[in-house]
């Protein structure tokens, strides 16, 4: 994209806008460009913050929190629980007191999971999950596990829960709601959008992606 088509001063509104939440349809109306303008410059920020988002990081250690969530069309009557048709599977990892990791899979089966759980946390970790069987065996990998199960309308045991990860899917789902729905080219975008917002809540949002959209 051109960025010289637009004014310094447009550019840092339409960044600010962003920040801010506001759609790019609103935003166009307030920078007074035209709709398809705002969502080029909107689309290639979240460009950006993906490509921030997928380069390597090392293994961390700590406590963790796993889980699953599927995004996209309603629940189908009748079909219940992992797999619903229609919706697309995301798996999420979440360091208590850092920051949270999602990534979408085919599906939540163990072959799926572990490398991305491998991958991610060194052996030693602290790990929370509910009851789903794709997590059985992680104290077999090296990890230090428990579990509740919802199954059983067990939601903690002490200081064992997934609260943490349930919350950012509640925060990735109000968000992504506003925009009903998005195309599925244009999902991994907005989704990686919702970690970046998550994982800088308390940070100065305008400063970050003004450098990320700079480089």
């Amino acid at each position: 994209m051109l960025y010289k088509r637009l004014s310094t001063q447009k550019v840092n509104k339409i960044l600010l806008c962003f920040c801010e939440d506001i759609t790019a349809t609103a935003a166009a109306k307030l920078v007074k460009v035209n709709r398809k303008t705002a969502n080029n410059y909107y689309n290639d920020i979240r460009e950006k913050i993906l490509k921030e988002a997928v380069k390597q990081t090392p293994q961390d250690d700590g406590e963790f929190e796993l889980d699953e969530s599927y995004f996209g069309a309603k629940r189908v009557r009748g079909k219940r629980g992992r797999g619903a048709a229609g919706k697309t599977p995301v798996f999420g990892l979440l360091k208590r007191g850092g920051k949270v990791f999602v990534k979408i899979v085919k599906n939540c089966s163990k072959e799926e999971l572990m490398p991305i759980i491998q991958g991610k946390i060194l052996e030693g970790a602290v790990i929370h999950t509910d009851g789903w069987k794709a997590y059985d065996g992680l104290i077999l990998n090296g990890y230090d596990h428990y579990r509740v199960f919802h199954s059983h309308n067990e939601f903690a045991r002490g200081k064992s829960h997934v609260n943490g990860i349930e919350n950012f899917w509640s925060f990735a789902k109000r968000r992504l709601s506003k925009f009903n729905g998005c195309a599925s080219d244009k999902f991994i975008l907005h989704l990686k959008e919702c970690e970046f917002r998550y994982n800088h809540r308390n940070e100065d949002l305008l400063i970050l992606v003004s450098k990320i959209f700079k480089r």
